[in-house]
């Protein structure tokens, strides 16, 4: 994989809460118990930068981090609900986390994150990747080098 292109899978960029939370079969809605909720995102490339997109309604952003490690860019939120008795409700609460790979290391200072109407948007800028390079090495005469 180049540095200006991102590995196409099933999904644009796997997220490993993908491999561990899905629901079983004829258990709607069973989760692990403190499995972390996924957090829906689109990640595009271009211009020298990745951008992803989280959509967390109703999050405040002081609720939000957002982590670099290496190559993974990870999101978590915490969405707490209220005491207030419900008749119906289909507001998750709890912990929310998402991680993606991006196909190079991420420079940690460079990364700026802001929200607006509940989208987080994370700009990741990515260094140029330097093409292979080849060079001709001169090779000198052992000899040469013992008597300088």
């Amino acid at each position: 994989m180049t540095g200006d292109t991102v590995e196409r899978r099933h999904s644009l960029f796997p997220d490993f809460n993908d491999w561990f939370n899905r629901e079983f079969p004829g258990l709607p809605g069973w989760r692990p118990g403190g499995a972390a909720h996924s957090i829906p995102v689109e990640v595009t490339g271009g211009d020298g930068a990745y951008v992803l997109r989280a959509e967390l309604p109703g999050m405040d952003p002081d609720d939000v981090t957002v982590t670099v490690e290496d190559n993974l860019l990870t999101v978590s939120a915490e969405h707490t609900g209220s005491d207030e008795d419900k008749e119906h409700s289909e507001f998750r609460y709890g912990s929310f986390r998402r991680t993606v790979r991006l196909p190079g290391t991420i420079p940690a200072e460079a990364v700026e994150a802001s929200c607006k109407d509940g989208i987080l948007t994370v700009r990741v800028p990515m260094p140029e990747e330097r093409a292979g390079t080849r060079r001709t090495v001169p090779v000198r005469r052992a000899d040469e080098e013992a008597r300088s």
